[in-house]
């Protein structure tokens, strides 16, 4: 396979700094490799297979934080093309790491609400039961205003209630603004009660 020139020099260095041991500095190589794809080339999959590289080689080397780094961005492109099983594993592995760090703490309820959305995604009944575990595990995230979120959209979706869900949107965004990943597993959602309530007419 022909390699595009701007990933010759960053693919040359990996091999050189694997056959030394060097696997921090292949990681790093790595995600630089990952970044060409992902912005450059337009090629989320193979952007995706070197972040998970890149995140191998730095758990390998006991780098958990750079290690979780690069498992972020598998998950949200996992989210993104539909691949919500291996997102939702990574967000609750790494929720479950920062809940018992206590500088990683606060981070922790971020990961578990977007474990929660994937879960969504796919069945609202697993969600649910989703929130309770991480309630469960985690209890400050039973005051975080993200499950206090989910509860809302779990009701809006039972009454198949399309308005509900989007104030319950709309009041939290004006809080705290959400970013184009969360709005467009949001907007995955809101299709399933819309869908439902066109069913039911």
């Amino acid at each position: 396979m022909i390699l595009p020139s701007a990933l010759l020099m960053p693919a040359m260095r990996t091999k050189k700094q694997i056959l030394k041991g060097r696997f921090t500095i292949a990681a790093k190589h790595h995600i630089t490799i990952a970044e060409i794809y992902e912005s450059d080339l337009l090629n989320i999959d193979k952007a995706v297979a070197h972040y998970e590289q890149a995140a191998d080689y730095y758990k390998g080397e006991e780098s958990t934080s750079s290690a979780n780094k690069c498992f972020l961005k598998v998950a949200m492109y996992a989210a993104q093309l539909e691949q919500y099983q291996k997102a939702i594993e990574i967000y609750e592995q790494i929720g479950t790491y920062c809940m018992d760090n206590t500088l990683l703490k606060y981070g922790a309820k971020d990961h578990f609400f977007k474990a929660a959305l994937c879960h969504f995604c796919v069945d609202m009944l697993n969600s649910k039961l989703a929130v309770q575990r991480y309630e469960e595990m985690f209890p400050a995230f039973s005051d975080s205003r993200e499950c206090k979120l989910m509860k809302k959209l779990f009701n809006a979706h039972e009454e198949q209630g399309a308005d509900a869900f989007t104030n319950a949107v709309k009041e939290f965004d004006s809080i705290t603004r959400l970013d184009q990943w969360n709005t467009t597993m949001l907007l995955r959602i809101k299709k399933t009660i819309q869908d439902d309530e066109n069913d039911l007419r």
